[in-house]
């Protein structure tokens, strides 16, 4: 398992040799504050909307579409025509690629969003890698600190590889979806096109080209009066 085998690195993120194609992919993780460390910010430059809210260094390409209120937190990178929409918070060490959608009600936090990725509506993404397209349905979380606070831990060709990261949320490949309202777990790993049905509690690794889906079972118990 390396991260080639998740993502192609896009040209337009200018940090390419931060990010080693055959590394681990969640290894990518720590290496967004790493490439973030130097960076020189630029949104003084710009007459920003009244209700954005801009502190420490971040960069926005000059086609960033801002919202009429927001929140970020440098050190942040954000790419050529990204859409960023109301009441987005992104709180620091966050890498967005161009094309992507940044949503309304959405929390950013330590994570390297690729090219044209699309989070659009009252979304976690923590610690986390998401590919280039990938998508998550309204509501998504990508967890990333379990209950006890150890390190997250990886299944890995049927074994437990400790990650080394305490926080850890989600590797989603190229063109990867999650579907509304579903959750996933620490240390979870959805490859290259790949699914994870709406309303959906998922971890562990789920491989290239594959849906998974599965609900609670439900019953129906008739109120006493």
């Amino acid at each position: 398992m390396k991260a080639a085998d998740f993502f192609d690195f896009p040209s337009s993120i200018p940090f390419k040799q931060f990010f080693d194609a055959d590394a681990l992919p969640w290894q990518w993780i720590p290496k967004v504050k790493e490439a973030l460390a130097d960076l020189k910010g630029n949104a003084d430059e710009y007459e920003l909307p009244k209700g954005v809210h801009v502190e420490g260094e971040v960069f926005l390409h000059a086609s960033v579409k801002l919202p009429p209120y927001c929140v970020i937190q440098g050190p942040a990178w954000i790419g050529k025509s990204v859409e960023i929409r109301p009441g987005a918070y992104i709180r620091g060490n966050v890498i967005i690629g161009a094309g992507s959608v940044v949503g309304n009600s959405c929390e950013y936090k330590n994570c390297l969003l690729m090219e044209k990725t699309q989070t659009p509506h009252f979304s976690y993404v923590g610690d986390s890698i998401l590919g280039n397209g990938a998508h998550l349905g309204a509501g998504v979380i990508l967890s990333n600190l379990r209950f006890d606070q150890k390190n997250v831990f990886v299944s890995v060709g049927g074994e437990r590889v400790d990650s080394g990261l305490r926080k850890f949320g989600a590797i989603l490949g190229d063109r990867a979806e999650v579907g509304c309202n579903s959750a996933l777990m620490p240390g979870s790993i959805v490859g290259k096109g790949s699914l994870i049905g709406p309303v959906t509690t998922f971890t562990g690794v789920l491989g290239e080209g594959q849906l998974r889906i599965g609900k609670a079972s439900q019953r129906t118990i008739p109120l006493k009066d």
